[in-house]
């Protein structure tokens, strides 16, 4: 019996993200713990995103767009480390791009988002118009 690990649905996850992934995938593709984790929920009138993204510079490594409905995270970590000692020297560097995307709720609008980075979690807040994300009954003409 294979071991499966879980993950809860959610309304706005994609379709793919609720099949059960096998133990072993990390081994295949990579550590799951490299990919940025990301938390979403509505707060009043907002859309909160947070996600992790400690060690990075927000004003250098981190670009957030909007498009499509869609909100865009990605970063990139460039790290080295370097330490000389008797004999010789020993050099250590990580590097690597992250990205996620979040889907926007009806009525998501670009006009006033804030972003704010603390601690290594980037919080962006999405203002959403209810109004805007109605549904508008459209006529049929008669032909």
């Amino acid at each position: 019996m294979t071991d499966v690990v879980q993950h809860e649905a959610t309304p706005s996850r994609s379709w793919w993200s609720d099949f059960p992934v096998p133990r072993w995938w990390p081994d295949l593709v990579g550590p799951m713990d490299d990919r940025m984790r990301v938390e979403e929920f509505e707060e009043g009138d907002e859309l909160v995103v947070r996600a992790e993204m400690p060690g990075l510079d927000p004003d250098k490594d981190v670009e957030i767009t909007m498009a499509d409905h869609t909100l865009r995270l990605r970063a990139e970590r460039r790290e080295s480390t370097r330490s000389e000692e008797k004999g010789g020297y020993r050099s250590e560097f990580r590097y690597g791009s992250f990205m996620r995307t979040v889907p926007l709720p009806a009525g998501a609008t670009d006009k006033d988002v804030k972003a704010n980075y603390t601690d290594g979690i980037l919080e962006v807040r999405i203002p959403i118009d209810r109004e805007a994300g109605d549904s508008h009954r459209i006529p049929v003409a008669h032909g």
